[in-house]
């Protein structure tokens, strides 16, 4: 079993898990997961396999797994992140920015 089946297995274990809310007095926060369902059809594995990974990317499951960061992350990795998400987003702003002006300009007749 490959990693990323792995992690989709241990999604799947959650998923199933109920989660009861008056256990030894916490509140436990209910989280929703989406699940995937593939018919495996005259047990041909590989292709219910291949169509659950093309599922898995559409539906954005893979990324979400991904996401979920189960390793230490050394600090030196998380300032890199950082720098990475902060130029990403003053970079939306910026064109965002550009793209107000522009359209302001083109209401006026500018």
């Amino acid at each position: 079993m490959n990693s990323a089946a792995r992690s989709v297995w241990n999604v799947f274990k959650r998923s199933s898990q109920g989660v009861d809310p008056v256990s030894h007095g916490h509140h436990h926060r209910q989280e929703q997961w989406r699940g995937i369902r593939v018919k495996v059809f005259n047990g041909n594995l590989e292709s219910a396999l291949t169509f659950m990974q093309r599922k898995m990317q559409s539906s954005g499951i893979e990324r979400m797994i991904k996401r979920e960061q189960t390793h230490h992350i050394k600090n030196s990795e998380k300032r890199v992140l950082a720098r990475k998400n902060l130029e990403r987003i003053i970079k939306s702003q910026d064109l965002a920015r550009k793209l107000k002006a522009i359209l302001s300009k083109k209401v006026r007749g500018l």
